[in-house]
This record gives C-alpha cells, sequence and structure tokens, in this order.
C-alpha cells in the first residue's frame, strides 16, 4: 500500500519541532476520526479508526452486527449487504464496514481538526512542564522583558517567568533585553502552560553560580556545606574539602580571585565571605565572624548558644555595620551567638570562669572541646579586612547584643 508522504512528514515535523512524539499524535488521529464520526453519524461506539504506524495510512470502518431485520443501521447491518463485504458472514457475527471519511460534513471535519489542535496544545504544554520542572531549584539564564507593576518578566527560551518584587534584590533594576541569571523556585502546571517563579535573592543562587564556576565543587570535591545571605550586601559560605590536597577556600576564590570574582561580578557586587567549615562548632564559629581576630569561643552543642570573646578593638569589626557581620554569622552556623570585648569578659568574670589564661592560644581546654583558645589566622577569606574597613566594619559605633540568625536583640548600652 501507498504510504501517505504528506502526513508523515508533517507528523515528523512536529515531533523534531514541538518535541511531541509521533506515537501520540498519531492516537490524537485516531481519535479525531472517531469525533467526526460521532458528529455524522450522532453516535461511534462501535466505531474503530487504526492509523499504520509504517505508512500513516488511515481506515475507518464501523462493527455492525449482522441480523435478518435491520433495526439500528448505524449498528446493524443486513445479512444480504454483510454477505457482500465477506461472503461467509452469518446472522449474529460482526461486519466491518468501511466508512468515507471524505463524506463527512464541514462541521464533522471541523471537530476533527479541533481535536487534533487540542491534543497537540496539551502535549505542547506538558512538554514544556517537563522541561522545565526538571530545572527546578537550578539556575537559568533568562532575557529581561518588561516590567508588570513591581515584578519582572522574564524570557526563559520558549516560556516567560515572573521575578516577584519579594524575590528581587533591593536596588537592582533592569533594563529589557538584559541577560540575567535567576534561580527557579517553582514550576506549576497550569491549563495555559507551565507558571514559572524565579529568585535573585535566594541562597542557593550562590551555591549554583559557584557550582557553575569552580569545578571542584561540581565535581565533589569542594562542598558548600552552609550559606547565609543578605542579598544586595553580603554572603557567608562555609566550604570543606573531602581531598586533603584542594584547598577548598582557594578553589572557590580562583587565581587572582577569578572564580569568586565572577560570582561577584554576576551578584552585581555582592560582598562573598569564603570561610572553612569546621566539625568543632567553636572553630566554625570563630572562622564565621572573620576576619576579626577572636580570643576564644565557648560553644554550647545542645543549646546552640556560643559566647565569643574578642579582642577591645576587635569588637565593632566582628558585629559589624548595623550587626551584619555577627547576624550572618549565626545564620551560617546556627548558633546563638554572644559576644564580648576582652574588657567586657573579665569585668563580668566570664575569663575566669571558663579557665581561660594568657598563652593558651591554639590549645582546647578541659570542655570537651566546647571552648577553642586561639588566634586569627588569615587564610584566604575573601574579602580582605581591609575591605570590611572600608565598608564601615570598623566604625565608630556599634550595639552590644546577642545574634540569633533571624534578630539581633540590641543591649541597653551602646557603646562609642
Amino acid at each position: 500500500m501507498k504510504e501517505n508522504k504528506e502526513l508523515k512528514e508533517a507528523l515528523e515535523l512536529l515531533e523534531k519541532e514541538k518535541d511531541i512524539s509521533k506515537e501520540t499524535l498519531l492516537e490524537a488521529i485516531e481519535n479525531s476520526l472517531i469525533q467526526a464520526c460521532k458528529t455524522h453519524f450522532g453516535k461511534a461506539d462501535n466505531v474503530k479508526a487504526i492509523v499504520d504506524r509504517e505508512t500513516c495510512n488511515f481506515s475507518v470502518y464501523a462493527e455492525r452486527e449482522v441480523v435478518e431485520e435491520v433495526e439500528d443501521p448505524v449498528l446493524q447491518i443486513s445479512l444480504e449487504d454483510a454477505r457482500e463485504i465477506d461472503p461467509h458472514l452469518g446472522i449474529g457475527d460482526i461486519a466491518r464496514v468501511e466508512i468515507k471519511s471524505k463524506e463527512f460534513g464541514r462541521i464533522a471535519t471541523q471537530n476533527a481538526k479541533n481535536v487534533i489542535l487540542q491534543k497537540i496544545r496539551e502535549e505542547e504544554r506538558k512538554v514544556l512542564f517537563n522541561q522545565y520542572y526538571e530545572k527546578e531549584k537550578e539556575v537559568v539564564t533568562g532575557v529581561v522583558q518588561r516590567y508588570l507593576g513591581r515584578n519582572v518578566s522574564i524570557n526563559l527560551g520558549k516560556v516567560d517567568a515572573m521575578l516577584n518584587e519579594n524575590e528581587q534584590v533591593k536596588g537592582e533594576t533592569f533594563m529589557p533585553t538584559e541577560r540575567i541569571k535567576v534561580y527557579i523556585l517553582e514550576v506549576k502546571d497550569t491549563t495555559k502552560g507551565p507558571r514559572i517563579l524565579v529568585s535573585r535573592t535566594h541562597p542557593e543562587l550562590v551555591k549554583r553560580l559557584f557550582e557553575a564556576e569552580v569545578a571542584e565543587v561540581k565535581d565533589g570535591i569542594v562542598e558548600i556545606r552552609s550559606i547565609a545571605r543578605e542579598a544586595g550586601s553580603r554572603t557567608k559560605m562555609a566550604v570543606y574539602s573531602n581531598d586533603p590536597n584542594v584547598d577548598p577556600v582557594g578553589a572557590c576564590v580562583g587565581l587572582n580571585g577569578a572564580r569568586v570574582n565572577a560570582v561577584v561580578e554576576e551578584l552585581r557586587g555582592e560582598k562573598i565571605d569564603i570561610i572553612n567549615w569546621s566539625d568543632n562548632s567553636a572553630l566554625l564559629i570563630e572562622n564565621a565572624l572573620s576576619p576579626a581576630k577572636v580570643i576564644c569561643v565557648v560553644a554550647n552543642d545542645d543549646e546552640k548558644t556560643a559566647q565569643v570573646i574578642v579582642p577591645d578593638y576587635q569588637l565593632s569589626l566582628a558585629i559589624g555595620k548595623e550587626g551584619q557581620n555577627a547576624r550572618l554569622a549565626a545564620r551560617l552556623t546556627g548558633f546563638k551567638i554572644d559576644i564580648k570585648s576582652e574588657t567586657q569578659a573579665r569585668e563580668s568574670g566570664l575569663l575566669e570562669e571558663i579557665g581561660y589564661e594568657e598563652g593558651m592560644e591554639g590549645e582546647y581546654d578541659n570542655y570537651e572541646d566546647y571552648v577553642y583558645d586561639g588566634a586569627y589566622e588569615e587564610g584566604g577569606e575573601y574579602p580582605a579586612e581591609e575591605e570590611y574597613a572600608e565598608d564601615g566594619y570598623g566604625g565608630d559605633g556599634y550595639d552590644e547584643g546577642e545574634y540569633n540568625g533571624d534578630e539581633y536583640d540590641s543591649g541597653a548600652q551602646e557603646q562609642s
């Protein structure tokens, strides 16, 4: 039998352009033919439509019962007429009567066309949803379309995503056709196609950007154990190396800061601190408070609280501008951190209580490693201490208090 070249080529083109399987399209054609029969004859319970998978030729037939006297011409056929189709048919047998699709009226044909188009739209929507659902929790590049109120429409290629106001970095503005990277928060399936919500403020955006820039992170040699971020201002990131020969901080910073600078540029100048992760809570807290020098840390793993003592001249630097450095350190470590200067700790008797003496730097005492006394060591943290000073981290004023990661509980006394 001669193949239907036009239909076959059309199906292959649709499969290639819209990523809809040929089998799905063939099933849609079969259903459309049955629908056309239903419109033409009023019912189609006994109608079968078959499209040859190789040649794309199609045939439509009705299964009618052979009877002596026909009462329903749609479901029954006389013995005489049945014998013309197949001489071996008898009463009670089922005859296959071919239906000429060319005889369908305009309305029946239009309905068949609508069935096919509807199926194509459904499959196209399903393909788009699956394609972007697989990218959920990933970073993609989009093109800014336009502002919709305070929200921004971002084109991701085949579909538009929405960057809501609360997912935008404060102070960031975009121009139409500008290319930006966004983190896909959620992909929902709707009747109008996939609805995609994206973010520029999510901490995972920073993590995914480092995975793209740092081969060691992508390969799993270097792990990003924790991230604390105040979008548009500063991010702290704790990294750990599974290979003793690989420096995790150095790998993320890159030669002359090339890798971290690429991420900073994408985040439009947001400062990024990279510190070494430690399973020892006290050491981790000390690292998290960098670039401030720390005299000692008393950490309680059960209550998730920590007392930190810093030199008097480092207190402002440890707390940071508006408490940001300590607040990010608290979020990064998961500890509620109370920072005191050396003078305050002596006056309150805290130094004597923990058994600290001068000259104990770098040693662990008898508090089951909860207490770590050690001097701050410069070890590749980015940006350097001077950059904190430029940002006001060594400023004149600070508020004394505790930091629990979500809020700063200011004390009654403000020092200057």
